[in-house]
């Protein structure tokens, strides 16, 4: 069993920055792929991030140039720096992880999420 612990979310002015934290704890052998989505009311979730166990990582193209998604490894501990925020960005941003190198495989967790407001 893993548990997600999400920390980092805030209100910030438009234009600024925001550092997200998730930390996997608990009883399991590996934790494989670990990812970064947002949902706002009324909408499907978004994957903004995903990182590997390996460290590589990719974001989507709404944030690209503005997010960074990072992976200390030895920790499982997943960071999303975001900068330049825009009020579209808020949203509550969710922690995900599977404990299986294979992203389709394995069990998946979610963290409880952490509320960001972009907001002047």
């Amino acid at each position: 069993q893993v548990q997600l612990v999400e920390s980092g979310g805030g209100l910030v002015q438009p234009g600024g920055s925001l550092r997200l934290s998730c930390a996997a704890s608990g009883d399991y052998f590996r934790i494989g792929v670990m990812r970064w989505y947002r949902q706002t009311p009324g909408k499907e979730r978004e994957l903004v991030a995903s990182i590997t166990d390996g460290g590589l990582a990719d974001v989507a193209g709404s944030v690209e140039g503005r997010f960074t998604i990072s992976r200390d490894i030895g920790r499982d501990t997943i960071y999303l720096q975001m900068n330049t925020l825009k009020p579209e960005d808020t949203a509550v941003y969710y922690c995900w992880a599977v404990d299986s190198p294979d992203p389709n495989h394995g069990n998946q967790y979610w963290g409880q999420g952490t509320q960001v407001t972009v907001s002047s």
